[in-house]
């Protein structure tokens, strides 16, 4: 009896011994199956936006210069000064030009005097030429002397031009003295608001080789402008009276609208980057916005309402190994079970329809737990969501959109049926929870 005993003793140990070394050899090794986050197809609004910095500045602002070199005499305009056209706005000293031009009168009332006596002396030496005519008739003077008197007469007709010439370049410096003394009064050319006042009462200003800006000034501060930078690879779907918003730092929070009114077709190059201006106009007619102030503006391109959308982060999901329908199922490398596929992988472009619209793969759980591949054919983009044009996906469709890394009690190693805690051994649906 106690031999019977002993013996089932030692075939009980040598069963659990086999059972546990059978486990340790045959399935010690699995690990945990991989568990996928998805998201569910919506359906909502998608918009499209391209993002840029600009600057704001006034529509139509004058620079005011000085077209003459003096010393600032006075100003009549300040910084945030309302003019109109034809206000003085500042003075130069005249006194140098009023000496000029006095200069030049003098001029001219000497080339008129020397005009008048080459007058005289053109009817002297024509009175000399007809004496000396009618003595050669009578034999009384030689051809020689009447070929003086000729001389004598033309070269007084030269000399009446060169008077007559005279008077004119005498005229002509008299009426640009007279301008340049006109000219040191600085009128405003525009009604506007002085932005910038570049000069000081006493200062010299040279207008030699440029001239010297002296003010600045807006025509309406009412009506402003965000000129912005946009790349060429944003440009494309940028044109006139689309909707744009923008923020400044002096108002956080605080949303500005306007419209695109331009864009530009001059090329700027920026750090090797080619981008184009787009002109933004914005009413600002409580003046809260200041010429100067930097806008973080943002272009809508397109807007898709009650469109099915895909989260973004299920374009970019790729499960841990793809095979292909043919090929033979080997576990991969994270564990789990093998994933077969004959789809493209997860961010190849295709064409659903020839059409050359942009194509993806995107990846559902299948009925046995398994990511299957869906190739689907997008649109538009905010970032967050992209329009899903065709594809076999509708409103609340489940999406994979990562892996779940966290740990939970499906993750710890898993114990034969009939062991441990009792529990049962998971199946391709717990996987895919």
């Amino acid at each position: 009896m106690k031999a019977v005993r002993k013996a089932i003793w030692i075939v009980g140990i040598v069963a659990v011994g086999l059972a546990i070394g059978g486990y340790v050899f045959f399935g010690g090794e699995r690990k945990a199956p991989i568990r996928y986050k998805t998201a569910a197809v919506e359906r909502g609004a998608v918009v499209s936006v391209v993002t840029a910095t600009g600057t704001i500045n006034p529509v139509v602002s004058v620079q005011v210069g000085s077209q003459v070199s003096g010393m600032i005499q006075s100003l009549h305009a300040d910084f945030n000064s309302v003019v109109t056209a034809g206000q003085v706005v500042a003075r130069i000293d005249p006194a140098p030009f009023q000496a000029r031009r006095d200069q030049a009168k003098a001029n001219l009332e000497i080339a008129k005097a020397n005009l008048a006596r080459a007058r005289t002396d053109l009817a002297q030496r024509k009175r000399e030429l007809d004496r000396a005519k009618s003595l050669l008739e009578q034999h009384f003077v030689s051809q020689s002397e009447v070929d003086v008197a000729i001389t004598a007469q033309q070269a007084a007709v030269a000399q009446l031009d060169v008077s007559e010439a005279q008077v004119k370049q005498a005229a002509a410096t008299l009426d640009a003295a007279e301008l340049d003394l006109k000219y040191t009064v600085i009128r405003s050319p525009v009604k506007g608001i002085v932005i910038a006042r570049n000069v000081e009462v006493g200062q010299t200003v040279a207008a030699s080789f440029a001239t010297p800006n002296l003010f600045l000034i807006a025509l309406d501060l009412t009506k402003m402008q965000v000129d912005t930078n946009v790349s060429e690879a944003d440009i494309g779907g940028i044109v006139d009276g689309k909707e744009a918003a923008f923020t400044v730092d002096a108002y956080p929070g605080e949303l500005f609208r306007g419209t695109v009114r331009q864009v530009r077709n001059a090329p700027l190059s920026v750090q090797n980057v080619v981008t184009y201006d787009v002109v933004v106009g914005v009413n600002n007619s409580d003046l809260r916005l200041k010429p100067g102030m930097t806008a973080s503006v943002s272009i809508i391109v397109a807007r898709r309402e009650e469109a099915l959308k895909l989260p973004n982060s299920a374009l970019r999901f790729t499960p841990p190994k793809i095979e292909r329908a043919e090929s033979r199922p080997t576990a991969s490398a994270s564990g789990g079970e093998p994933v077969r596929s004959s789809a493209p992988t997860a961010g190849a472009t295709a064409s659903l329809d020839g059409q050359g619209m942009p194509s993806k793969t995107v990846w559902r759980l299948g009925a046995d737990g398994d990511p299957e591949a869906v190739p689907v054919q997008i649109g538009i983009s905010d970032g967050n969501a992209t329009e899903l044009l065709r594809g076999d996906l509708k409103e609340g469709d489940e999406v994979i959109v990562g892996v779940d890394s966290s740990k939970g009690p499906q993750a710890s190693q898993a114990l034969p049926p009939g062991f441990g805690s009792g529990q049962r051994r998971p199946t391709s649906r717990d996987r895919g929870l």
